[in-house]
């Protein structure tokens, strides 16, 4: 990139210095030339405008050998910079998807929003591998800048999730922002892998039923945890921050695992 910036300025500059040359060695208007600038340096071939004095000619010399040079220099930095781009994303994503099909015993976190940056977070602290799935570009940037595995689809789709690897699964988050986007999840996460360790997050309760019936194994409301540790906050600060201490806590001196 900055090779290219480099480039565009320098051939500005030659076009301002050939303007400039022009109007001040042959008297010319700023029109006449800034065309015989441009014809100059892109070789085009084209006769003058008007008939060049001998500082005219021998400007157009110096113009010629800088321009020239300039022009292809800003025009290979152009492609180059075009190629590298493409190929450097086309290089990138067949990592990616390397790196995806490596994956066993994974988890695949559906939606990337504040719930689901949250799950990553705790995700990465532990060592868990997993892939996010999120359909919103600016979401999947988010996830490349942290470095995490992604694809960007629709997560209700059967070809994404086996491309995220379901079939060789851990287990699903199903954490987009809408309850049908999660029910629609569950649904075609269970009939994919019946065995599959399945959560889901739900608003409200009408929902947490429809996610059961769709085969989560765990329902997850943030609104009533967020509510109820806030009053246990309120009732027993003790216990809580040792519980937090116990279940969030970094180190590994003291910590509760699943057996």
């Amino acid at each position: 990139l900055r090779r290219l910036l480099w480039g565009i300025c320098a051939l500005a500059a030659i076009i301002v210095v050939g303007t400039g040359g022009y109007i001040i060695i042959e008297g010319w208007s700023f029109l006449d030339a800034l065309y015989m600038t441009i014809i100059t340096i892109t070789t085009v071939g084209y006769d003058e405008i008007h008939p060049l004095s001998t500082g005219g000619q021998i400007f157009g010399i110096f113009l010629i050998i800088g321009g020239v040079g300039g022009a292809l220099y800003t025009l290979t930095a152009i492609i180059g910079y075009i190629i590298e781009g493409q190929f450097g994303t086309t290089l990138e994503r067949r990592r990616m998807k390397a790196r995806i099909a490596k994956l066993k015993g994974h988890f695949i976190l559906c939606g990337y929003g504040r719930v689901g940056e949250e799950i990553a977070r705790k995700f990465k602290e532990e060592g868990i591998s997993f892939i996010i799935i999120d359909n919103q570009p600016e979401r999947v940037a988010l996830a490349e800048q942290s470095g995490y595995l992604y694809l960007q689809g629709d997560a209700t789709s059967d070809e994404v999730l086996r491309e995220a690897g379901i079939e060789q699964a851990r287990g699903l988050v199903a954490a987009a922002g809408d309850d049908a986007d999660n029910t629609y999840i569950t649904l075609s996460a269970r009939g994919l892998s019946p065995n599959l360790f399945i959560e889901a997050r739900a608003s409200c309760g009408e929902a947490e039923t429809k996610l059961k019936k769709a085969g989560a194994n765990r329902i997850v409301s943030p609104h009533g945890i967020g509510g109820r540790h806030m009053a246990m906050l309120a009732l027993r600060p003790a216990v809580v921050d040792f519980i937090d201490t116990v279940t969030h806590g970094r180190g590994r001196e003291l910590q509760l695992e699943d057996v």
